[in-house]
């Protein structure tokens, strides 16, 4: 921007002290300084705005590149396909191919899984339960009011 050195900087003040009188220079070092805010202000709001136009730029050469190539991978797939149906055919119309015999498949026999949903097994350690706070056993409760009583401070 401006290269404004120290003694600039002083010379300026010198002459504004002199030509607008020390009773109004602090009001206008505060506008001066509220106006240089609002176009700092409105210098980064440009800026933010040309920045998001160029991602949005960046974004739809990204989208093209992306369509592009999700449209070559699809046709190399369809040629791949069509190649292989090619093929296939080519190989049941073939007068040397077999028909193949029937075989039937082989189904494996039904066992019962010999299992009880009513009996559930837990798999959980005791050690976990014990450290996380899992109940293991019921509480009466009086039992119960007993633990969680609060403790008494005399």
């Amino acid at each position: 921007m401006i290269d404004l050195g120290i003694s600039k900087m002083a010379l300026i003040g010198a002459v504004a002290l002199i030509v607008i009188g020390p009773e109004k220079l602090p009001r206008v070092a505060r506008t001066v300084g509220t106006l240089l805010g609002k176009a700092q202000r409105y210098v980064n709001d440009v800026k933010a705005e040309v920045n998001r136009s160029m991602e949005l730029d960046e974004l739809r050469k990204m989208k093209e590149s992306v369509e592009s190539a999700a449209r070559d991978v699809e046709q190399s797939v369809r040629t791949g396909a069509s190649d292989f149906e090619r093929q296939w055919s080519q190989a049941l119309n073939a007068p040397e191919a077999q028909p193949p015999a029937t075989i039937e498949p082989a189904f494996p026999e039904y066992r019962h899984p010999k299992k009880n949903w009513r009996l559930k097994q837990g798999a959980t350690p005791q050690w976990y339960k014990a450290r996380n706070g899992v109940r293991t056993r019921a509480l009466s409760g009086a039992a119960r009011v007993a633990r969680y009583r609060p403790k008494k401070f005399d």
